[in-house]
């Protein structure tokens, strides 16, 4: 039942999060692109593909249990919901994490993959809507700069609420093993409250800066080579239809 229970809860919050993806990209977003299909889904994949490789190259941090590592998977996500937009961005977190679970699979009990997913989309999710509501380089600045303040505060509380919890029910271990693995770090640490405050807040804002600021390097030079290849092909849909028509 506990395992029912989560799996349940993490596809209520799949869904949730596409139908506010789906309904912020066609009310707010002014940029939408008429792509076909195939070429969303494929680029979509393989930006996700990239996540998934680049979220088994963990970095530990000196001030956080073991559990808490760094990863910069955020980045080609990121650049993908520039790109595609909303949608886009939420399903390719959800498939980044299919395919570390592929190549990897899981050591936290599926709890450690989904918070990745829900955390990384309350990064995404926010700087992909500011963006494409009007875009430009400041709006890319400032809706970064708000996903990193909504995924640090929500995944903050989000830890101390359900995450950490479930962790200990579904992994077996106790809740005050796991704040014992913090004291080891951050002598500071000694329940759920200041191991958020000093663990999982400093963590959320540190990968939010850090993926930032490679995506504001990288998407300035990605995002000629990626609307070029979109001018080609719908000039090449605009020939066929007229074409068509004669």
């Amino acid at each position: 039942m506990e395992n029912l229970s989560f799996v349940l809860t993490c596809v209520a919050i799949f869904a949730a999060l596409i139908i506010v993806a789906a309904l912020c990209e066609r009310l707010l977003c002014k940029d939408r692109k008429p792509l076909s299909s195939t070429h969303y889904i494929s680029y979509t994949a393989i930006f996700a593909c990239m996540a998934g490789v680049l979220m088994l190259l963990e970095i530990p941090l000196f001030f956080a249990p073991s559990f808490y590592e760094l990863d910069l998977s955020e980045l080609p996500i990121l650049i993908c919901t520039f790109y595609l937009g909303p949608v886009a961005g939420v399903a390719a977190e959800f498939v980044k994490i299919m395919v570390k679970l592929l190549l990897k699979g899981t050591s936290t009990a599926f709890v450690g993959d989904f918070a990745n997913f829900f955390v990384g989309c309350s990064l995404v999710l926010p700087a992909s809507i500011i963006y494409h509501t009007k875009p430009g380089k400041r709006s890319a600045l400032i809706g970064m700069a708000v996903g990193t303040l909504v995924m640090t505060i929500f995944g903050s509380f989000f830890n101390a609420i359900y995450l950490l919890p479930k962790f200990a029910a579904l992994y077996g271990m106790p809740l005050d093993a796991i704040i014992a693995m913090g004291t080891k770090v951050n002598a500071s640490i000694t329940d759920v409250s200041t191991l958020v405050l000093f663990a999982v807040v400093p963590f959320n804002l540190l990968k939010g800066i850090v993926v930032s600021a490679l995506t504001m390097l990288l998407y300035k030079r990605i995002s000629p080579i990626l609307h070029k290849g979109d001018k080609k092909m719908l000039s090449r849909r605009q020939a066929k239809s007229e074409a068509g028509e004669n």
